[in-house]
């Protein structure tokens, strides 16, 4: 443990580190390295806990060894299966004044927790983190994450941005003040998916703050298929429409680009022949924008040999999601019930 040993035990500070995870047999060993290697500030102590969903693959036998090996490591039975009843089991047994979100499928800084904690005590925000950063694996992998960097392709989202110092909409992962749960509740376990952008918005909807430093550094391993990728992005625009009914408006605007667009591709499609024109020049306008954006992405991220494959991979970003979200809100309308097809985490 990183504690300094002039100070007492009984006056440490304990800081809750928490995950989810469900048939993580092949990455469980490098996450718990990495969160068990992290550098505290003086006067702090750490725990890690990891709720399991019922895993299947020998994860969670993985988890009893490690937590049996070394005490700062619990594992947290989540029979939710999914991310948001992970986090609240968690979340109710962490000892923490300060709750740290760790994600399975990235690396983090070793001083990664300890740049959470410095960043609330210095902007006194009720949510902070750093910048999404992915890093692909194989050729579609690494177009996967170029365009996941890029501007163009996620609507000028902040989270990208690796520079950026100051207040955003919502933060990839999070660490909060224990008091921000007590004051607006976990997260909703009615969604597989936005639960953290929901719980986001809902904390900013109370008066509160979420701040992105670009000194809290990790790095995300993104999907390394298009079809996972399709999956994926459908998946997270399916629960949109669930998050807009229940606070009357989405986290934010650009959500909502994707299903527009695929709402007038289909609206002139089905209006033929009299949209000939109209659709024609609508293609001809993404396919530039996703020219450019495109263009873009390989230049960010030094790889000029993603073209082959960024264009098409672009178009599964925008398509899924807004067909996602069109899927959730045919649901939503129709009072119904999330479709069990959606209910499933992908990976």
């Amino acid at each position: 443990m990183n504690v300094p040993k002039d100070i007492p035990a009984q006056d440490l500070r304990w800081v809750s580190v928490i995950a989810p995870c469900r048939n993580e047999a092949a990455h469980i060993a490098a996450f718990c390295d990495s969160a068990l290697a992290q550098v505290l500030p003086a006067g702090w102590q750490m725990e890690v806990l990891v709720a399991d969903g019922c895993s299947d693959d020998g994860t969670r036998e993985l988890l009893v060894a490690r937590s049996t090996a070394d005490p700062r490591l619990q594992w947290v039975d989540n029979p939710g299966r999914i991310v948001s009843t992970g986090l609240n089991a968690c979340i109710a047994r962490a000892r923490g004044e300060v709750i740290v979100r760790l994600d399975i499928h990235t690396r983090f800084a070793p001083d990664y927790v300890a740049r959470c904690i410095e960043t609330l005590a210095r902007t006194g925000a009720d949510n902070v983190g750093g910048p999404w950063v992915a890093e692909g694996t194989g050729p579609m992998g690494c177009a996967v994450a170029a365009a996941f960097q890029c501007r163009w392709v996620v609507g000028g989202a902040r989270s990208r941005d690796t520079r950026y110092d100051g207040e955003v909409d919502t933060v990839y992962l999070g660490c909060w003040p224990r008091t921000v749960f007590d004051h607006i509740g976990g997260f909703d376990e009615a969604l597989v998916r936005n639960q953290d952008d929901e719980h986001n918005l809902r904390l900013r909807l109370a008066g509160g703050r979420i701040w992105q430093s670009p000194q809290i550094h990790s790095l995300y391993h993104p999907r390394n298929s298009l079809r996972h990728l399709f999956a994926q992005q459908r998946q997270y625009g399916y629960w949109r429409p669930f998050v807009m009914r229940k606070h009357g408006q989405p986290g934010s605007m650009r959500q909502l680009v994707p299903a527009a667009f695929v709402a007038a591709l289909a609206l002139f499609a089905l209006c033929t022949p009299w949209t000939v024109l109209p659709l024609a020049a609508l293609v001809a306008v993404y396919a530039a924008y996703v020219g450019w954006a495109s263009v873009s992405a390989a230049h960010g991220a030094g790889q000029w040999g993603l073209l082959v494959r960024l264009p098409v991979v672009i178009a599964a970003y925008h398509l899924a999601y807004g067909l996602g979200t069109w899927r959730g809100l045919w649901d939503v309308l129709r009072a119904r019930a999330p479709d069990s097809q959606f209910a499933r985490i992908t990976r």
